[in-house]
Formats: structure tokens, sequence, C-alpha cells
């Protein structure tokens, strides 16, 4: 998928993603736990470059319902600041590691979100069909939690 479809599925995977978090989907034994508030900041940090105002306040999984709430209310800014971004090839931003381009970025944030939205819905339709719980059958975990 190219940068263009990330960018314009941004929103409905987040909710995806919400949606399932709030239908009671359980993350906590799986590699989403860990890995999803962490590229949430990351994003914020990106958009904050941009010119955006994010500030997270709350640890873990929750961090993506305290993402939706800023982002909502202000979704054309940050999506004029997305635009900005994918259209600057020579924005930079510091990180831990060195600068990196704030374009890629971003870019590896959206494909995140994607990638995110299509593993959370195959998640809850395995549990919709009952499916073992994975941590009930931990040789179950990779199945479940790599495809």
């Amino acid at each position: 998928m190219e940068v263009p479809s990330y960018y314009q599925q941004f929103e409905r995977n987040v909710a995806i993603i919400l949606d399932a978090l709030d239908a009671g989907l359980d993350l906590r034994t799986t590699a989403l736990a860990t890995s999803l508030p962490l590229e949430i900041y990351v994003l914020c940090e990106v958009l904050n470059q941009g010119g955006g105002n994010y500030h997270l306040t709350t640890e873990g999984l929750a961090r993506l319902g305290e993402f939706s709430q800023q982002y909502l209310p202000h979704a054309s800014a940050t999506e004029a600041i997305i635009r900005q971004i994918l259209d600057d090839k020579r924005a930079a931003m510091s990180t831990p590691e060195g600068r990196v381009l704030t374009k890629e970025m971003l870019i590896r944030r959206l494909e995140f979100f994607n990638e995110t939205a299509r593993q959370v819905n195959v998640m809850r339709t395995q549990q919709a069909l009952g499916s073992p719980m994975q941590y009930q059958h931990p040789h179950f975990t990779a199945l479940v939690v790599n495809k």
C-alpha cells in the first residue's frame, strides 16, 4: 500500500483499533500492548514537529483513547500537518538514535497503524468465532500474534 492510502485510512485505522479495545479485545498478551503506546508517543512527537499540539499524560493502551480525543476535534488541522510533513522531503527531527527524516518517521507510524488495524480485525474475527484465548493456550500465541 502506498503512503497516500495509509494517510487516507489513518482515522479509520485508529477507529478500528479503539472499537476493538472498547469491545473488550484483550491485547495485554500481545506485542501490541507495548508497541502501540510507544508508536502513539512517536506519532505525537512527529506531529508536534510539524506544528501539532499533542500531549499525552496516560500510559499503556489508554494512550490511544487520549490521542483520539485530542485528534478528533482537530482532525483537519492534523491532516494538514500530515500533508505538510509528507510533502517536505528535507525536514529532519532529532531522536535518541540521531537525526532522521520526519517524513520517514511519519510514514512508519502510518504503516504501523494500518497493519495494527488489520491485525486487530483478525483478532476480533478469531474472538467472534470462539477461538481459544491466547493466554490459556501458549502454543497458539505465535499464530495469533504473527498473523
